[in-house]
């Protein structure tokens, strides 16, 4: 039987959670998660656990999921080398297939049947079905001082045709989307979640970006977890990408964050996924878990700017 103070507890976190519930429902949050969640089926569910609530309490959610762990692992098994320049993976044509193995095999229905456990109407969907996401092979890339890098079959996005989630939100359902497209000509490409994820979020007016990694958020020191930055805006990121504090994990993403906020994304969240409930935190309370990027810090909230 629960107690009078379980009781409290519960009444307490209901009434604080409806003012942003309120706020939220019907609107639409872009969830990005990498890879290295889903190789635990415990986090899995803590994870799904969480993103059913904000389906269930009318937030309209778009899922996008990464697979690097796993195509690493597979391609190790596989005898595959893997090379990554500056956090972004070259993909030779073994290691596109180990991609859409992992990606639009292993991972999307991994998400897909803890939705079902979860009893939420989740629908896998990738960049190739019915030209979600229109891209080009990406040119070699010039570096100053260096050779240019053949990124292989990873692709730049052209355009996302948005209409095609737009219609699975408007019928009630969430779609989990792997980051794999093609070219008109239907060629393959592996293209970074996270910039997948930006080009939807902003595409879909998306009241938040939400990046879940493995670091608390995004630090000011990288061998220092305790150097957490709370909030931040454009050009303080630029600056930390500049001066090399930026790991090759963040650059991805630091890349992403600008591109979502330059394209009207007005909240973009770094959040850690080891941290328990770090999402419902972020998107329930003031303080959060991790880091709200912003074009502008001036246009935040008194409470927005308390945070820690």
């Amino acid at each position: 039987m629960t107690s009078k103070k379980d009781r409290a507890i519960v009444v307490s976190a209901l009434k604080h959670a409806a003012p942003y519930i309120r706020l939220y429902k019907g609107s639409v949050f872009v969830i990005k998660a990498g890879g290295e969640i889903f190789a635990d089926p415990a986090q899995t569910s803590a994870l799904m656990e969480q993103v059913g609530i904000l389906h269930q309490v009318g937030i309209r959610v778009v899922l996008i999921h990464g697979g690097g762990p796993q195509s690493t692992q597979l391609a190790t098994a596989l005898g595959l080398d893997t090379t990554f320049v500056d956090g972004r993976r070259v993909t030779d044509g073994a290691s596109l297939d180990v991609a859409m193995m992992v990606l639009n095999g292993q991972i999307n229905t991994r998400v897909l049947a803890a939705c079902r456990d979860l009893q939420i109407p989740a629908v896998g969907i990738s960049g190739v079905d019915a030209g979600l996401i229109r891209a080009h092979r990406r040119p070699p890339v010039e570096r100053a001082g260096q050779d240019s890098v053949d990124y292989g079959f990873v692709g730049d996005i052209d355009s996302v045709e948005i209409d095609i989630l737009v219609k699975q939100l408007d019928n009630g359902l969430m779609p989990v989307v792997s980051p794999l497209s093609c070219d008109e000509t239907g060629t393959l490409l592996n293209i970074n979640a996270d910039t997948v994820a930006a080009a939807i979020a902003a595409e879909l007016g998306a009241e938040k970006l939400i990046l879940l990694t493995g670091a608390p958020g995004v630090l000011e020191d990288v061998s220092d977890p305790r150097s957490l930055i709370s909030y931040i805006d454009r050009a303080a990121l630029d600056s930390l990408r500049d001066d090399g504090k930026l790991a090759d994990g963040m650059l991805p993403k630091a890349a992403a964050i600008d591109a979502a906020l330059a394209d009207g994304v007005s909240r973009v969240h770094v959040i850690s996924y080891k941290v328990p409930d770090s999402l419902l935190l972020e998107v329930f309370t003031n303080e959060g878990t991790g880091t709200l990027v912003v074009n502008d810090i001036g246009a935040l909230t008194p409470a927005e700017q308390g945070s820690s």
